[in-house]
């Protein structure tokens, strides 16, 4: 039993979270989910240890619904029904490591091409696996250039080619085409090629799109991940990578102490994310990611015709959630809207859960900060 300044604590913590929830517009997560049916599993100790296709001695664990959520996505992804292997994952950084794990392992002398408006995560996978890496321009919306693509792979054909395919990028919602990757890159003359697709963000939602991006396994991609949290919403962080079933048993070996092979990157992993997972799309289907998505898309419009009303110079990619916008001066919107800022422009993203609400007071006080700017250059100009 907690004693009663631990419990204040706890209640100032959670009122605390509560408005950061409220007041949350540069990060991508989903709010107003409801796993309330699921807190009685919070009581129960449960580890997902080693293959969830695999039984193993180990059966404290959902490694049942976990196979469902893998189904799921790779079936929404395009994935052959034979041929595709996964996981849920902590994030989409592990989905991003295990990716490049399976292209090292299967092309150790790759060379791996990425743009700059790539995730950090795959600048960690690079050090943590010890890869070669290329950094490709990217154009101004944030799709890879696929003309310095072209030039970057002529000077490295003797290498197989490891390119990280975006899908959604950090700050502008930028998505790379994996068929135009490809291609580019046969016809420079590199056949072998690996493509891993960092959906964290749009995966979920991208099936959806009109028209649809070219990313999934029917596009040539070899792996994607995704995250949990973001489009579809969990109270924490989770995800699912998805691989092409082939190239994930060039890599694996059977663990006799657990009686199931090693093909995942952690060893005991999360029990409870794949049952929230699962709870999510069984009552939202693939129906319901749609209308999610159209109900966001509405939202991030809305925001920039709100944001161009007063001035402000916002736009977003075709269907995208992210709505991109001139660097926000004032460090007090930035801190109470929570925005990522990159270089000179800042952002803000539709999620599920925001409201056109959150976006009017954004708007006001954003364009309450920027009338103060004014009025302190106007006196700084007249003294």
């Amino acid at each position: 039993m907690l004693g009663k300044s631990d419990q204040v604590r706890l209640n100032d913590l959670l009122e605390s979270m509560g408005e950061a929830n409220n007041c949350f517009l540069g990060y991508p997560f989903a709010r107003g989910f409801d796993y309330s049916e699921l807190a009685q599993f919070l009581n129960l100790t449960g580890n997902n240890l080693g293959d969830p296709f695999q039984a193993g001695t180990y059966r404290v664990d959902s490694r049942e619904l976990e196979r469902e959520v893998v189904k799921f996505f790779a079936s929404l992804f395009n994935a052959g029904d034979d041929d595709y292997w996964g996981y849920v994952t902590n994030g989409g950084t592990e989905g991003n490591i295990y990716g490049l794990y399976i292209a090292r392992e299967l092309h150790p002398d790759g060379v791996l091409y990425c743009t700059a408006d790539t995730h950090y995560s795959v600048s960690k996978a690079v050090r943590l696996l010890g890869l070669t890496v290329v950094t490709v321009r990217s154009q101004p919306h944030g799709e890879m250039d696929y003309d310095d693509l072209r030039s970057k792979a002529r000077d490295r054909l003797h290498n197989p080619a490891i390119v990280v395919a975006n899908l959604g990028t950090t700050m502008k919602e930028g998505k790379d085409d994996v068929c135009t990757i490809r291609e580019t890159l046969q016809d420079v003359g590199i056949d072998q090629i690996y493509v891993h697709c960092d959906a964290a963000l749009c995966g979920p939602f991208a099936p959806f799109l009109d028209p649809k991006p070219r990313f999934d396994f029917s596009d040539g991609c070899d792996s994607i991940t995704i995250s949990g949290h973001k489009f579809i919403g969990a109270p924490m962080p989770c995800g699912v990578v998805v691989a092409r079933k082939c190239h994930v048993e060039r890599v694996s070996r059977v663990i006799k102490y657990i009686g199931a092979s090693d093909t995942t990157l952690t060893g005991s992993r999360n029990a409870f994310t794949p049952i929230l997972l699962w709870y999510a799309i069984r009552a939202l289907g693939y129906e319901g990611l749609r209308q999610r998505m159209l109900e966001c898309q509405n939202v991030a419009a809305y925001a920039v015709q709100a944001l161009n009303s007063i001035g402000v110079r916002a736009w977003r990619n075709p269907g995208a959630l992210t709505v991109v916008f001139p660097k926000v001066a004032s460090s007090t919107v930035k801190a109470r809207w929570q925005l990522a800022t990159d270089d000179d422009v800042s952002h803000l993203i539709a999620m599920p859960g925001t409201t056109m609400q959150h976006i009017d007071a954004f708007v006001d006080q954003l364009e309450a900060s920027i009338d103060a700017q004014a009025d302190v250059a106007r006196l700084a100009v007249s003294v």
